[in-house]
């Protein structure tokens, strides 16, 4: 069901833009557009991973720079049979992860240093559970493709009011469209795109959340990181997302802010109702604690559930 509306979704947000280019220029605004929106996808379908690290200036790390980190995710990636991805990580103080990649052949993982400074073992395989099922989904493209029609769609409008050629075509006026439709269109479009971006990114979080928790075989530590990163998102700022808001939907939490409303402009789910979600995959799951290899036990207490790659007062991660 999630696929098929995804699907539908994705091909409201094609014949969203198609009607935009009708507007500007009629039927062959149309054809312009349709061709607009394939070269446009065809970029990000080659470009996209390398974008998206460059602008949070991520760095590739392996076996000898992070080697716990780099452990979990290939430990995971075999749980879920892919291809070891890309690992990469970004400065900042925020835990928060993201996947990138046009397939799974192609993929990257990165997390922030926060991330792994904040969470238990068991937390952070959590994370990268739910990062490696976008991958498995082909979620990483298929975001990439929305939120490039949906910033191909603003750009359309924002040049038709720019020229003023909302309802300047004689085929508009013959419809009955008119000026005052035309306008009207051309302005709610882009609202109506944001809409639609955001509807499909809800859809691949709960999905990814299903299948990430079972990748890792940890419901419970995916909830519970979910609840801290959340929770760290209100307080602590990620400048690198704040600068390239756009790629925020791609965060397993909104980086931008630590808002909950699962409302039409949210780029996530409400945590509480991911973690509802969890929490009945655990009861189906019959859920009993079977730790990764050689993992610590958990979050600990005596030290607030840092992660496990702090030590002392002042702790520093693999990065160094």
């Amino acid at each position: 069901m999630n696929y098929l509306r995804t699907v539908i979704l994705l091909a409201g947000l094609t014949g969203l833009f198609m009607a935009v280019g009708y507007l500007i220029g009629g039927a062959g605004g149309a054809v312009i557009a349709l061709i607009i929106a394939v070269a446009t996808n065809l970029f990000s379908y080659w470009n996209s991973d390398r974008l998206v690290l460059s602008m949070h200036n991520a760095q590739e790390v392996d076996a000898r720079s992070a080697p716990e980190f780099v452990a979990i995710v290939q430990e995971l990636a075999q749980h879920a049979g892919l291809p070891m991805p890309r690992v990469y990580l970004m400065d900042s103080p925020q835990p928060n992860a993201f996947a990138t990649g046009r397939n799974p052949q192609h993929a990257a993982v990165c997390a922030t240093t926060g991330l792994l400074n904040t969470l238990s073992r068991e937390e952070i395989a959590g994370v990268i559970g739910h990062e490696l099922a976008h991958v498995r989904n082909h979620d990483t493209l298929t975001m990439t493709i929305t939120a490039t029609i949906a910033g191909a769609i603003s750009m359309l409008a924002q040049l038709g009011m720019l020229f003023g050629v909302f309802g300047g075509n004689r085929e508009n006026n013959n419809n009955g469209l008119g000026v005052v439709g035309s306008l009207l269109m051309l302005v709610l479009a882009p609202l109506a795109a944001i809409i639609v971006q955001m509807a499909i990114s809800r859809t691949r979080e709960y999905a990814a959340d299903n299948l990430g928790a079972r990748i890792s075989a940890h419901p419970d530590a995916l909830a519970s990181a979910l609840v801290k990163i959340a929770h760290m998102a209100e307080a602590v700022p990620n400048d690198s997302a704040e600068a390239h808001p756009a790629t925020a939907h791609l965060f397993i939490i909104n980086p931008l802010s630590g808002r909950g409303m699962d409302n039409l402009f949210s780029t996530h789910p409400s945590t509480e109702n991911r973690i509802a979600a969890l929490e009945r995959l655990s009861r189906e799951m019959g859920f009993r604690r079977a730790p990764l290899e050689n993992a610590p036990s958990g979050p600990r207490a005596a030290d607030g559930g840092r992660g496990p790659w702090e030590q002392g007062t002042r702790r520093r991660g693999p990065w160094g």
